[in-house]
């Protein structure tokens, strides 16, 4: 157990992480720390993927000397997919915290217990 802890150590940081950014977006009342939970979760995920993407003595997929052949290149998949993901990952951003900054223009508060109770007291 220890000695795989210890070669796969990106993985088990991609893990802790993961972990770290689903317990903030969970546990925290305040709609920016949630986003920063959200976003500690994308960058674990694209660490991930990155990691299983790498071969060790591997370069990346561009062609360089007229080396043709596919053992000396890693795959191109997990990188083009982390490389979506980031794209996605901060458009997504960017609408979170527009919606966010419009909440607080109209409750003055982040807190979404506040807010809540805001919108109970609305309806009746």
């Amino acid at each position: 157990m220890g000695s795989n802890l210890l070669v796969n150590n990106a993985e088990a940081v991609a893990m802790i992480l993961f972990g770290i950014g689903f317990s903030n977006l969970l546990l925290q009342k305040n709609l920016i720390k949630k986003i920063i939970g959200l976003n500690i979760m994308d960058t674990a995920t694209y660490l991930f993927l990155a990691e299983k993407g790498y071969i060790v003595g591997r370069v990346a997929p561009i062609v360089v000397n007229n080396v043709r052949s596919v053992d000396a290149y890693i795959n191109p998949v997990p990188s083009g997919l982390v490389l979506t993901g980031i794209v996605v990952s901060v458009s997504t951003t960017a609408l979170m915290l527009s919606l966010t900054i419009r909440l607080y223009r109209r409750y003055h508060t982040l807190d979404l217990d506040e807010i809540s109770t805001m919108l109970k007291k609305e309806d009746i």
